[in-house]
This record gives C-alpha cells, sequence and structure tokens, in this order.
C-alpha cells in the first residue's frame, strides 16, 4: 500500500481484508499505538473510523511471502513477526470502489460530508502532525459515497508523544470540507463528547494496546493519557486558530450574538 508506514493488504483468518501496519515500519512503533488508541477513542465520540484489531503474523507467513518487506533506500528488511495492527478495508473489494480523492464537484453525493467537522475536533485534541486523510467509498448500485477517516499514526505526534500545536496540522487540505460548518453548532455532538470524555474509558482503551508498540513505557503511556485529559477543555481554542488563520477555512461560518433584552 502506498503511506511512509509501508502496510500491506492482506486477507485474515476471518474472511476478510485488512490494511496491516508493521512494527518495523519506517515510520515509528508508535504509530501502531496512536492508530489503535485514536481509533477506538473516534468510535467513542461516533466517527468513521476503519475497524481496527489486533493480528498475529506468524513466522512461516514472513519467510514464505517475499513480498512482505520494509524498504529503506536501496535495501529491506522483512517484516517483523507478531503483533501487528490490522485496519479492516472499508469495503469488500468485490462490492463496491474506493477513492483517496473526489473532486469538489462530487463532493454534494458524500452523504457524511459533515462528519469532517467532528474529525477536525478529534485531529485537534490529539494533535494530529499529519494532513487529514479520508478514503471515500461506495457499493456497486449506490449513488452516494461514505468518507471514513483512515492513517491516525501521526496523532500524538507520532512517535514523539508530544503535542506540538499548530493552527494547521491535522485538517484536510481543501475548504470545501468545511463548506457545511456555519458555527460552533457545526462540531456537535462531537465536541461536546470530546470535552465530556470519560477518563476511565481513556484508561481502557490505553489498556488494550500491546506494551511493545510504546517501548513498554508504562510511565510515557500514563503521561499520554494525562495530557489528553487535560487537553479536553482546549479543544475549542484550537479550532479557533485554525478558523482564524490565513487558510479561512469557514466560509459560511456566522458570529453568534446574545439576543438583547
Amino acid at each position: 500500500m502506498r503511506g511512509g508506514a509501508q502496510s500491506h493488504l492482506m486477507y485474515a483468518d476471518d474472511g476478510r481484508y485488512y490494511i496491516v501496519k508493521f512494527q518495523n515500519n519506517p515510520q515509528h512503533v508508535r504509530v501502531l499505538a496512536n492508530e489503535l488508541l485514536a481509533n477506538r477513542i473516534a468510535e467513542r465520540i461516533g466517527l468513521p473510523v476503519p475497524v481496527t484489531e489486533l493480528i498475529e503474523v506468524s513466522p512461516w507467513l514472513i519467510e514464505n511471502t517475499p513480498e512482505l518487506r520494509i524498504r529503506t533506500g536501496s535495501s529491506s528488511v522483512p517484516c517483523q513477526h507478531g503483533l501487528a495492527l490490522a485496519m479492516r478495508f472499508v469495503i469488500e473489494p468485490l462490492e463496491g470502489t474506493v477513492f483517496d480523492y473526489l473532486p469538489a464537484a462530487v463532493f454534494d453525493r458524500v452523504r457524511n460530508l459533515n462528519d469532517f467537522a467532528g474529525m477536525l475536533a478529534l485531529d485537534k485534541w490529539t494533535c494530529n502532525t499529519n494532513g487529514r486523510q479520508a478514503v471515500f467509498w461506495k457499493k456497486t448500485r449506490d449513488k452516494k459515497y461514505t468518507a471514513t477517516f483512515i492513517d491516525q499514526g501521526y496523532c500524538f505526534n507520532a512517535g514523539d508523544w508530544d503535542f506540538p500545536d499548530s493552527p494547521l496540522r491535522g485538517v484536510y487540505p481543501r475548504n470545501e470540507v468545511y463548506a457545511g460548518v456555519s458555527g460552533w453548532e457545526s462540531f456537535e455532538p462531537w465536541l461536546s463528547r470530546i470535552e465530556n470524555f470519560d477518563p476511565r474509558v481513556l484508561w481502557e482503551i490505553a489498556e488494550a494496546v500491546p506494551p511493545e508498540w510504546y517501548g513498554s513505557s508504562l510511565t510515557d503511556m500514563e503521561l499520554l493519557i494525562e495530557q489528553l485529559i487535560s487537553r479536553r477543555s482546549k479543544v475549542r481554542e484550537l479550532i479557533d486558530s485554525f478558523r482564524k488563520s490565513t487558510r479561512e477555512p469557514f466560509q459560511n461560518w456566522k458570529e453568534q450574538f446574545a439576543a438583547a433584552r
């Protein structure tokens, strides 16, 4: 598959196709932890992300599949066996089509375009330092596409696990997806769900991450979750910084004024 993590499309024993990222990917082992954390959080606040699983890749499969290699420059090494991250392909290959790009003229055929506002809130909370990525898919007989948000590996700043916030980070490259944003109500219900996210649920999600995906440093994981809990109240400020940036993403924003009495 394309992308810096050099993931592979694989068929699992549950009869489904998955995009699989390996521990020795070129980006960082923590991108596996980031994907699992961010996807599980996104699910809890009602955003469309791939179903994410842990998958066991056997040494035999690596040894007998020449394509399962990680390439760096002119050399390559086998993908690492053991626990890998598996993200279910958004649609079975024979059931429909998937695109990672749609022209703006087709956006009116995306049934959940408003979800981009919710994903923006999540990306600001988790400090996604990459551009927001999405795929658009539809079954063969459908007329409308569905957007699914992929590649959360650079949430929490990839392997650094810090939060270098910047207005233009973690945003989709085209303003057209934000055309429906007219005020703070456009970020609901996702923004309120973030601000009221139960810390106990965050800890439960963190406990499901294999320790080898973050160097087995429980201290680092605890610090990451504590910062996420603290940042819940900062998301509106981060969205507002993007709104006021030179990008001017929300062309239909309407200032809300209190009614006179």
